[in-house]
């Protein structure tokens, strides 16, 4: 592999983590989770065991692979990370597994995606860190039992509703992720500017909060893409002036729509009439998949009132028709 390849990606991974916070004191946010968490970590040290299984869930960007990532610190553990869907056989859940020591902290993303199988699998190994696999051809298969130090697995999910019920029923913390006020929006602008030595004023760093979604990690990309305004304009500081011109050629309007969502709430009135209509119909007349409409762009479209979810399918609301200048017929 070109060096200059990989040193791009060991940097960019180096970028991100330095961004990302470490303890719970530096999350910004999620303040009853935070709570909680604090005191279920706290007695777990105080007993001497492996805190028990986590599920994190809500909409993506909110924080649930740092929050992961908090957890392990607070623990003072290894993190081990993998993804539902990259685990396919029971092998790939063996070799994922093998690899913790005591305590440590197993992070699955997109838990929801994991194979059936793979589930049933990894029960006995979270009730009781035991594995049990079957190997070798049928007809010549055997099973095998590997016992498993105690570990905490952190799943996380967009999709909670995807999740079976005896799977969800073996974590002890479920929790939901919740949106993001601006106020709080504009403290990881802030701290983010911080980090990355690029000072921005309140006015400019409030107008990114407003415009992020609810979203700290869109909140962060936007940071982020201003700042490059900002350099190229030989700016060494972000105002409000250079975060609205770089914020309309990045064409993320004042209630934090972007194309993709014009796109959507376009469609529904201009193609539907404003619905009802399903929502695979809507994806295809805009061309994205139905799973980026559905765990992108409708959520926060549903949390600010701009489209409403009806047995019959998606409707515009009165909302859609005034933010887009459309006369309701």
């Amino acid at each position: 592999m070109n060096n200059d390849i990989l040193d791009s990606k060991v940097n960019a991974e180096d970028y991100d983590n330095n961004i990302r916070p470490e303890s719970l004191d530096e999350y910004v946010g999620q303040e009853e989770l935070k709570d909680n968490i604090r005191v279920f970590i706290q007695a777990a040290l105080m007993r001497k065991e492996s805190l028990d299984h986590v599920l994190l869930y809500g909409p993506p960007g909110l924080g649930k692979t740092t929050m992961a990532h908090i957890i392990a610190n607070e623990l003072g553990t290894n993190l081990r990370t993998a993804s539902g869907p990259s685990i396919e056989k029971s092998g790939d859940l063996a070799a994922v597994l093998s690899t913790l020591e005591p305590g440590d902290v197993l992070f699955i993303d997109e838990i929801h995606r994991m194979p059936k199988y793979i589930e049933e699998i990894l029960y006995p190994a979270m009730e009781d860190f035991e594995l049990d696999i079957v190997v070798g051809a049928e007809g010549n298969s055997r099973s095998i039992k590997i016992d498993l130090p105690p570990f905490t697995l952190v799943g996380a999910t967009t999709r909670a509703g995807d999740i079976s019920s005896p799977l969800r029923d073996r974590f002890g913390i479920v929790s939901k992720l919740n949106y993001y006020s601006d106020e709080e929006l504009f403290e990881i602008v802030k701290r983010t500017s911080r980090i990355l030595n690029m000072p921005i004023n309140d006015d400019a760093a409030m107008e990114i909060a407003r415009r992020s979604r609810k979203t700290p990690r869109i909140a962060n990309r936007l940071f982020k893409r201003v700042r490059d305004f900002a350099l190229v304009n030989n700016l060494d500081k972000i105002d409000k002036d250079i975060a609205l011109s770089s914020l309309e050629k990045l064409k993320v309007d004042k209630d934090g729509l972007d194309q993709i969502d014009i796109e959507y709430l376009e469609g529904l009135i201009l193609k539907f009439n404003g619905g009802p209509v399903g929502v695979e119909t809507i994806a295809t007349s805009i061309g994205e998949e139905v799973t980026t409409v559905e765990d992108v762009v409708e959520p926060f479209l549903l949390q600010q009132g701009f489209i409403k979810r009806t047995p019959r399918g998606r409707v515009a609301t009165d909302k859609s028709y005034e933010h887009l200048h459309i006369d309701k017929k």
